[in-house]
């Protein structure tokens, strides 16, 4: 599979990255909330015996003990899409498993014992329920997974009961955005069993006009059909995104070109940009890539700077602690250097 950071599969294709997440939870033992520290990490390393006995695993993968890391090491892989919130909440007894691509992050002890999580570039479910499916088949071989005939894997949550997929797509709507759509959005997708959120999924904001929709119904309907119907939604989607920019077009094509090109001479040009800003403006810049309005810049390059403009990503390059214009200033900075004329 791709990172999604670093390629861009398809020039048309308005999905920037696809995921799949698989919950499971080991048989006869409480779930992560109830376990304490000890116990915790002895789950850490059941699991961890159980997927490093493949050769292959233990060269393409390593385990991160969260209580290891520094919490601008934890952000930063937040960031990044590796891990969650709840991981680094519960750090004293959290790890996550990651290959060496940061396609597949295996977190352990997050809500569930297990969250198996595959990340791709582009529209590309298909391929990350494939390999999240190979995982597990070779996890639940090792492990006796808490299952139940009627329900299906027994998670923590009961939304999540059932197959335990959660599949998302990372998708980027500026036109829908612009034109006030998005609310009527979220409730049609509600109506079929899906739902929107912003840029980190669960409790966080849309900015820059970076939307993930997931499913929201794992009982009752097999692995199969919720990644099926994702796609579908996906695609529909897209296309309503592309009939609002084609109107966005025909009624305020000057006014749409001044404000992408706007933004793009302050992105190269500003000196303090906060991590706000910065998404807004690389939103607008995006909008003219994507319709072929700007073309010194590529895809790749505002895929990159998605994660690295934000905080944990632009602490990672200072040697002490910086205060929030200090940040500003580097991102500025960054920012330049990676969108200067005929850098691509």
């Amino acid at each position: 599979m791709d990172n999604w950071m670093t390629t861009c599969n398809n020039d048309e294709d308005l999905v920037i990255s696809s995921r799949m997440r698989l919950a499971r939870n080991l048989a006869k033992v409480p779930f992560p909330h109830k376990l304490n520290v000890e116990k915790g990490r002895e789950i850490i390393k059941r699991v961890e015996n159980a997927f490093y006995t493949s050769a292959d695993n233990e060269k393409e993968f390593k385990t991160n003990y969260l209580w290891e890391k520094d919490n601008n090491e934890r952000q930063l892989y937040l960031e990044k899409h590796l891990i969650s919130k709840n991981l680094i909440d519960n750090s004293d007894k959290t790890a996550f498993i990651l290959n060496n691509k940061e396609t597949v992050s295996i977190m352990i002890n997050e809500e569930d014992h297990i969250r198996i999580q595959c990340i791709t570039a582009g529209l590309n479910l298909e391929e990350a329920y494939d390999l999240s499916n190979k995982i597990d088949d070779f996890l639940e071989e090792k492990l006796e997974y808490a299952f139940d005939e009627k329900w299906g894997y027994l998670t923590a949550c009961p939304t999540n009961i059932g197959t335990g997929l959660r599949a998302s797509v990372m998708v980027h709507l500026p036109a829908l955005s612009l034109n006030n759509q998005i609310n009527g959005l979220l409730n049609a997708l509600a109506q079929v069993g899906m739902t929107i959120r912003g840029l980190y999924g669960e409790g966080s904001k849309p900015v820059g006009n970076i939307y993930q929709i997931s499913n929201q119904v794992t009982l009752g309907r097999s692995e199969k059909e919720i990644v099926s119907n994702l796609k579908a939604i996906a695609i529909q989607v897209i296309n309503e995104e592309k009939i609002s920019r084609e109107n966005l077009v025909k009624k305020y094509k000057n006014e749409l070109e001044d404000r992408i090109y706007r933004a793009l001479g302050i992105l190269r040009s500003a000196v303090l940009l906060s991590s706000n800003e910065c998404l807004r403006l690389l939103s607008d810049v995006r909008l003219g890539v994507e319709m072929g309005i700007i073309k010194d810049v590529d895809k790749v390059t505002l895929n990159n700077l998605l994660v690295n403009i934000q905080p944990a990503a632009i602490q990672r390059e200072g040697s002490r602690n910086l205060s929030s214009s200090e940040r500003d200033f580097n991102r500025a900075k960054l920012v330049r250097e990676k969108l200067a004329v005929n850098k691509v």
